[in-house]
């Protein structure tokens, strides 16, 4: 594969006559590029009238390369043939050069120009472009060519050090300017003689101007180009390789794309995203540009009109900026009704207004870089978790805001700089357990967790804002007017059907079951636990009616080969004959469930045998009391007439060391924020699993 180099256009701000003084003193050795080991004039010649000087030298570098290479090679140092064209008339210098050193083998091709800026005549450009080929290396081609892209990135950086050096040397001597070339009286066969030097036997009138034409190597920066002084102020450091990368896609870019091209923020987002590979990079940025076109996203600042519901109870919203400039965006999670504003709005809803906040995000970053005279390109997003409770863990809830997690990270990649979770309550671990997984490995190193009360203490948010921009939830003196959410009223619930639409048709189809419970059939699932320590985890809904939830055990086994949950088509599982505590035992407590709660819950499976999770139908309201009842009170209720029992579930069985829900409690950073990603990328030496059901 040959890898290719291209350089941004660096800017000398010095005339083109006294920068070339300069780049002669580099030769023939030269000190300050200690893999220079020297060169040598193999051919010169100049024009009559001394407009055109070509020179062409051998120059011997040292191969800085493991000694297994070197050996392998039979080499301790490489011969480059470099040849220069300058041209004082039009004020140009064209440097060519390839190997002759294992040129069979690899081939490495450079070009270079020296120009005048095209906007002050006294500033000088220069451009580099080189491709490396390695067609053989004795199996040693992936190694050899990572350590020579890297010794030549390295060598570009030293080499404008180089030309800085040697003109601040001139300057030093009192050598400030250098008269241009002005031409001299040439004589008739001299004529004939400069003739012969352009290109003997080529036609005269496909003999090119004078003038340099608008090839890559002569012309002066324009638009589509970009300046190395530009990228430094605009997008920041980056490495030779880096711009390399980004000149690269940026060009093929407008080689290809039809319409206007993304900005050049955007295309460095990508780059990063994908640790600057060329390839991974344009393949995300394309997937991204066409999934942009195909939802119309670039109006949509313009055309998104979030409905008055989510305005009044999505709990979040824009708040000053970080320490380091960065737009800071407050959400109050903990006290946001996920579920309540799915069911109220759709998903769809949600996502569309998600995206409108990546969109003003990276919005407000360019309104930043333009206020602060610096490159900002990421947002700063404080989550408070107050009130975060199992009431958030709603499985399509969760789903949802996963499916929100890939969008951004496909198409916002390293908008965010970085996340504050504050007040994160003991059921944080939970929740990050699901999520965790679908978050790449660059963003969850942002991710800084404080779950103390006093967030303002040591390693707490003064160390990432500024003291009058602390809001005064966390007990600051800015006054924050973020929304703080609350519970959406069920009477604004949209419609079941409407539901089920703004869901996408079959969106849970492969993951939820839905049953129905009759009077005197209840409905049960069976869970064969093989092994011990294994966790059971459940969630439900119910959607009509209400319900008894129950779980069981028994030591009977379960018909040969069926190890995954299922349920009884007809309903019930277990033989009426069987007695409580002689062939089975309840395991969980029974929880009267009604109509549009949702259960989240697990068990840890002590013993080997059948799990069965039961629904039972439960008597109308007043039949009961209303706290949770005991086992005799369920039992009579669950013999009263009532309505049908609607319900959608879900459960799996995860092996112990697997389940990681109640390991991190967070106690243990309570003094300041911490890294959770690190926590959960491990697993736990020790771990407390108890069941739990809260019902929203």
């Amino acid at each position: 594969m040959v890898q290719k180099y291209q350089s941004p256009v660096r800017v000398y701000k010095y005339p083109f006559e006294l920068v070339m003084a300069a780049y002669e003193k580099r030769f023939p050795t030269c000190p300050q590029i200690p893999v220079f080991l020297g060169s040598e004039v193999l051919n010169e010649s100049r024009s009559a009238d001394g407009a055109v000087h070509v020179v062409e030298r051998s120059c011997w570098l040292r191969v800085e390369a493991p000694r297994l290479l070197r050996k392998i090679a039979g080499v301790e140092h490489v011969v480059f043939v470099q040849k220069n064209t300058l041209k004082w008339k039009e004020r140009t210098l064209l440097i060519e050069a390839h190997n002759e050193t294992l040129a069979s083998r690899v081939v490495v091709n450079e070009n270079c120009s020296y120009t005048v800026h095209p906007e002050n005549e006294e500033w000088t450009c220069f451009e580099q472009s080189a491709s490396l080929d390695i067609r053989s290396f004795f199996g040693f081609e992936s190694a050899l060519e990572k350590i020579a892209m890297k010794q030549y990135t390295a060598s570009v950086k030293r080499g404008k050090e180089v030309i800085e050096y040697y003109l601040n040397e001139l300057i030093s001597q009192g050598v400030s300017h250098i008269p241009r070339w002005t031409p001299a009286p040439v004589r008739e066969e001299d004529a004939r003689t400069q003739a012969g030097l352009r290109d003997p036997g080529t036609p005269e009138a496909d003999r090119p101007s004078s003038s340099p034409g608008p090839t890559p190597e002569t012309i002066a920066p324009e638009g589509d180009k970009l300046d190395a002084d530009y990228i430094e102020r605009c997008l920041g450091h980056l490495t030779p390789l880096q711009e390399s990368c980004l000149i690269q896609l940026r060009h093929w870019l407008q080689e290809t794309h039809e319409g206007k091209i993304p900005k050049d923020e955007h295309i460095l987002r990508f780059l990063r995203a994908r640790d600057f590979h060329l390839d991974k990079a344009r393949e995300m940025l394309c997937q991204s540009l066409s999934w942009r076109r195909q939802h119309r996203v670039d109006l949509l600042l313009q055309t998104w009109r979030p409905p008055a519901l989510l305005e009044e109870f999505y709990a979040g919203g824009w708040h000053y900026q970080d320490i380091d400039g960065r737009p800071l965006y407050i959400l109050h999670l903990g006290q946001m009704d996920t579920k309540g504003l799915m069911k109220a709005v759709g998903e769809e809803a949600l996502l569309q207004h998600v995206l409108s906040v990546n969109e003003e995000g990276q919005k407000r970053c360019e309104g930043n870089t333009k206020q602060f005279g610096r490159p900002i390109s990421s947002w700063t997003c404080l989550v408070d978790l107050e009130g975060l409770n199992m009431r958030h863990l709603w499985r399509p809830g969760v789903r949802a805001l996963l499916r929100m997690i890939a969008v951004v990270e496909d198409n916002y990649p390293e908008t965010l700089g970085r996340l504050l979770i504050v007040r994160a309550p003991r059921v944080f671990p939970v929740l990050w357990t699901l999520i965790s997984p679908f978050i790449n490995d660059n963003t969850r190193q942002k991710f800084l967790i404080y779950s103390g009360s006093n967030c303002q203490g040591p390693g707490g948010l003064l160390d990432y804002l500024d003291r009058d921009v602390i809001p005064d939830f966390l007990g600051g003196e800015c006054v924050c007017n973020v929304p703080e959410g609350g519970l959406v009223p069920k009477s604004l619930y949209l419609p079941e059907e409407e539901q089920e639409h703004a869901e996408q048709p079959g969106q849970w189809a492969d993951t939820y079951q839905s049953a129905s419970v009759l009077r005197g059939a209840p409905h049960e699932v069976a869970v064969g636990i093989l092994e011990g320590e294994s966790v059971i985890t459940w969630d439900f809904d119910i959607l009509q009616g209400d319900a008894v939830f129950s779980l069981y055990h028994t030591r009977r086994a379960l018909p040969l080969g069926v190890q995954e949950p299922r349920a009884r088509a007809g309903g019930q599982l277990t033989d009426r004959g069987w007695v409580l505590g002689v062939d089975y035992s309840r395991v969980q407590a029974p929880l009267v469930c009604r109509a549009g709660d949702s259960i989240q819950g697990s068990h840890v499976a002590r013993w080997p045998g059948v799990y069965l999770l039961q629904w039972q139908l439960l008597a109308p309201p007043g039949s009961v009391a209303c706290s949770l009842p005991g086992v005799d009170d369920v039992l009579t209720a669950l013999h009263s007439p009532g309505p049908k029992c609607k319900l959608l579930y879900y459960c799996e069985v995860l092996a112990s060391e697997d389940f990681r829900g109640s390991m991190s409690s967070l106690e243990s950073c309570t003094s300041g924020f911490s890294q959770l990603s690190a926590a959960t990328s491990s697993s736990s030496s020790s771990q407390s699993h108890s069941s739990s059901l809260v019902s929203r």
